[in-house]
């Protein structure tokens, strides 16, 4: 069995991951972590107590607990400090929150090899997500003219999304920086074109009744490409946030995406 801490338990990622933890027969759930402490864990996702209680001091239930794997959905500016704090206690973190920094990814890269210990992240953890990009990935080396949509929930704090970004690097990888658009264009509102990355145009919707979706479009002579992923509840991102806790602790150092862990 392996152990597992959820950081960020009470919210709806972190509930969403109590549940598929509990009900996985190769994961035992030993520990939550929120700001909002007390509550039992069985209760909070409604199949009865269970006796693990939310607690509110992470590192402390950490040495205490001592889990395998710590999964994270907290908050950018808390993430980053909670995969430190794992880390240095030789635990492995399972990270969905987006947002890290460049340098932050590099520090945490940087303790996972000092503390001998493998770290993951995963911008998304929909395996049809994945697939998504993969695909985009192989679009691009025939249509390299591409923009990209992605729409979520008006809670979502970055944008645009780290899965966005993350399908711009994949493609970054079989496309050659190029100017999109006619040359001469002119914005009339600033940002009506959207965010550019290598002349990848990112266009970041936010309103309520999204969970989180992506539009990649390529352009070609005569035709277009659409590739779309949409996560119609949370439910879609725990066969991936299993498969991560199971497979972190037989990598090395930082691994950043699903696609990795695909066979």
């Amino acid at each position: 069995m392996i152990k597992i801490l959820v950081s960020g338990a009470c919210g709806r990622m972190g509930q969403a991951v109590l549940k598929a933890v509990s009900e996985d027969p190769e994961l035992e759930l030993v520990g939550a972590v929120d700001i909002k402490s007390g509550m039992d864990t069985g209760e909070l996702i409604g199949i009865g107590k269970n006796g693990i209680l939310v607690r509110d001091d992470l590192e402390e239930a950490l040495k205490e607990i001592k889990p395998n794997v710590m999964v994270d959905f907290t908050r950018p500016n808390i993430v980053f400090d909670d995969a430190c704090i794992a880390l240095r206690n030789g635990i492995s973190p399972v990270i969905g929150t987006t947002g890290l920094s460049d340098e932050c990814k590099a520090e945490i890269a940087r303790l996972a090899e000092q503390n001998n210990t493998p770290a993951f992240i995963a911008p998304n953890f929909a395996i049809g997500a994945v697939l998504m990009m993969i695909m985009a990935k192989q679009a691009a080396r025939y249509m390299p003219n591409v923009e990209i949509i992605e729409l979520h929930h008006d809670q979502k704090l970055d944008a645009p999304s780290g899965t966005a970004l993350q399908t711009v690097e994949m493609i970054r990888e079989v496309r050659n920086s190029m100017q999109q658009g006619h040359p001469d264009e002119v914005e009339k509102v600033a940002g009506a074109r959207g965010a550019n990355v290598d002349g990848i145009h990112i266009h970041s919707v936010r309103l309520p009744g999204y969970v989180a979706h992506q539009e990649v479009i390529f352009g070609g002579l005569g035709q277009t490409l659409t590739i779309r992923h949409d996560s119609i509840n949370r439910e879609s991102f725990m066969p991936g946030v299993v498969m991560a806790c199971k497979k972190v602790n037989s990598l090395k150092g930082l691994v950043i995406g699903l696609d990795k862990l695909l066979d």
